[in-house]
């Protein structure tokens, strides 16, 4: 009884710390850590040959950080890159750890630059921007809506239309035409949120795919 209570209590932390995890196509997967060691994908995750490991935010002890240096000794490689994604808020025994670690092949740190910490590509990005789009991942927006910061095109109203192409009247002259009421201004349409981090992870990953840098996925 005792031990199917503690493989009871076992699956459940382990569902608890299940990280959160997308595919982004072409071979390269998505993973979001909340806490370290607890978060940090099994050695066995190698469905795809890269991977963004999302360290923004992320919470850490020292067994945390000695379980990530292992981790990355194993995982990141040159056909099997690593992406970290950090920011100031990382937790610092976590950067710390990267900046006193050798480069090495296939693995990239992006993100916002510390005091401490200066990532290989620095991505400029407003912490409150980039808290909205890290919450709305989590929220389940869909990653792709979060990498593209093309707006949809605006409709025309149908009003505006027919104003632009009205007719005069036969017998009136435009000058006789009555001024048309004013038109309320439509508010300018929210711009969209856009995770700058994750959205240059992805074009470096489809870089080197594209350059023949890394087999295809």
């Amino acid at each position: 009884m005792k031990f199917s209570l503690c493989l009871l209590l076992l699956s459940a932390l382990t569902a608890a710390a299940a990280p959160l995890e997308r595919d982004l196509g072409q071979g390269l997967a998505y993973c979001r850590v909340h806490r370290l060691p607890a978060d940090l994908p099994g050695p066995a995750n190698k469905k795809s040959r890269a991977v963004v490991l999302d360290l923004r935010f992320a919470a850490s002890d020292a067994a945390g950080v000695t379980a990530l240096d292992a981790w990355l000794k194993f995982r990141a490689s040159a056909t099997s890159p690593v992406l970290l994604l950090v920011n100031r808020a990382t937790a610092p025994a976590l950067t710390a750890m990267l900046a006193d670690r050798e480069s090495a092949a296939g693995l990239v740190a992006i993100g916002a630059t510390a005091d401490e910490f200066t990532p290989d590509i620095a991505v400029a990005s407003a912490p409150e921007a980039e808290r909205t789009a890290y919450d709305a991942l989590e929220h389940g927006t869909p990653v792709d809506a979060l990498i593209s910061d093309i707006p949809q095109k605006p409709r025309h109203d149908e009003a505006e239309l027919a104003q632009q192409h009205r007719t005069p009247a036969p017998g009136l002259d435009e000058s006789d035409d009555p001024e048309p009421a004013p038109t309320a201004q439509k508010p300018a349409p929210p711009p969209p949120v856009t995770d700058r981090a994750l959205q240059r992870a992805v074009h470096l990953h489809r870089a080197l795919l594209a350059l023949r840098k890394l087999p295809p996925g």
